[in-house]
């Protein structure tokens, strides 16, 4: 079997980890690849090597001079997401197919890099409005960390037609559902049809 990545990006906020989540009970073929990251764990709920490989600036700056990334991104001044290239292979050679939560920018990377054998889908929310109140209802940024995310969340949205599908994630179940459908059409070599 020639493994294969699913990568769901979306706006910070939008819900894609969630939809990640509950795509991983569904469909056992698929395994979480950890995005490396130079953030702070945000309280108790992550756990590192689980969540993500949380590293410092100058250990990630490292890695990217060895060419360990397939994708990296300084997302916000000073906070680096990227995706080992390790990491895809621990999981391929499981004999799993490899799934990511990872940025916009980034969704767009893996799929130039892997190209077939990449589905790159784009979460959005449903409106500027329900992003700002999922931002303020997880109680885990500071409001100026919801406005700079609110910002980069408008610019990213410009960027949904570049990716092999789009989900609005205005019902939970609703976007899990259609998410499933792509993911296994993917998985099985049908053509996806969005």
């Amino acid at each position: 079997m020639q493994g294969k990545i699913i990568a769901f990006s979306a706006p910070s906020g939008a819900g894609k980890t969630t939809i990640v989540h509950r795509l991983m009970e569904r469909v056992p073929e698929l395994s979480f690849s950890i995005s490396a990251c130079t953030r702070d764990r945000r309280g108790r709920a992550e756990v590192n090597g689980k969540d993500y490989y949380f590293i410092t600036v100058q250990e990630f700056q490292e890695k990217i001079r060895h060419d360990e990334f397939v994708e990296w991104e300084e997302v916000y001044e000073g906070s680096y997401y990227g995706t080992l290239k390790s990491e895809i292979e621990r999981i391929w050679e499981s004999g799993k197919h490899a799934i990511l939560d990872i940025d916009v920018k980034g969704g767009l990377s893996v799929k130039e890099f892997y190209k077939d054998r990449a589905l790159c889908l784009f979460v959005k929310p449903p409106s500027m409005e329900v992003l700002e109140q999922r931002l303020k209802s997880r109680a885990t940024d500071s409001a100026s960390s919801i406005s700079a995310r609110l910002y980069k969340a408008n610019f990213e949205l410009t960027f949904e037609d570049r990716f092999d599908g789009v989900i609005v994630n205005d019902d939970l179940d609703v976007a899990t559902a259609q998410a499933e459908k792509l993911v296994r059409d993917f998985i099985s070599g049908e053509p996806a049809i969005v």
